[in-house]
């Protein structure tokens, strides 16, 4: 089982100009309450790394999170949620211009996971999401996020539901519970794998 990923937060930045050079980066992209926080915290048996939130939107930063040891500059970025229906046009159009900055010129950024909701399955949002990331010609892979919530039954037809609707293999997607664990070691392998490749 692959440990705990050593993470520990950096800083949160407004702009991709605010932030250093970095030798990697994965970024995480998904709806406002998909459960990226939640995520990170697993990924480093830490649930005071990343702050969650009953209320959707509480990410509006790009915030910042370092595999140690501290200064190897490989870092994860939790980028603020879409689809948060509370927030005003301004903030919104700040936020997407934000992060189509980061996406399109951050050259340490290797790869981006894009996570979906598996029990609610893809949105509409999160569709013109998929055209968008594919657009910007990004390396992506698809997490789907809160497998615990679908009924064992549901499962098998979830899995191709989803997957033909993000025009996808199943084989391609990694089903993932926050709650449950369920994933978790090899999402875990495969960061410190895009993070640390090996020399």
């Amino acid at each position: 089982m692959a440990a705990p990923l050593p993470l520990r937060f950096v800083s949160s930045f407004a702009c991709k100009n605010d932030m250093p050079t970095t030798r990697a980066e994965v970024a995480l992209v998904g709806r406002s309450n998909v459960g990226k926080s939640s995520l990170l915290n697993v990924l480093a048996q830490n649930r005071k790394l990343a702050r969650t939130s009953k209320t959707p939107g509480a990410t509006r930063l790009l915030n910042a999170y370092e595999l140690e040891p501290e200064g190897s500059l490989r870092w994860i970025v939790d980028m603020p949620g879409y689809g948060y229906g509370q927030a005003s046009k301004v903030d919104q159009s700040r936020w997407n211009a934000m992060a189509e900055e980061y996406l399109l010129r951050r050259e340490s950024l290797g790869l981006v996971l894009h996570l979906i909701d598996a029990a609610v399955g893809p949105t509409q949002l999160d569709l013109k999401t998929v055209d968008w990331l594919n657009a910007l010609n990004l390396s992506v892979n698809c997490i789907a996020t809160k497998v615990d919530k679908i009924r064992p039954s549901r499962m098998h037809t979830r899995r191709r539901e989803l997957a033909n609707k993000l025009d996808l293999q199943q084989n391609s997607i990694l089903w993932v519970s926050s709650t449950k664990k369920i994933g978790i070691p090899e999402l875990r392998a495969h960061i410190v794998k895009l993070l640390k490749p090996a020399a």
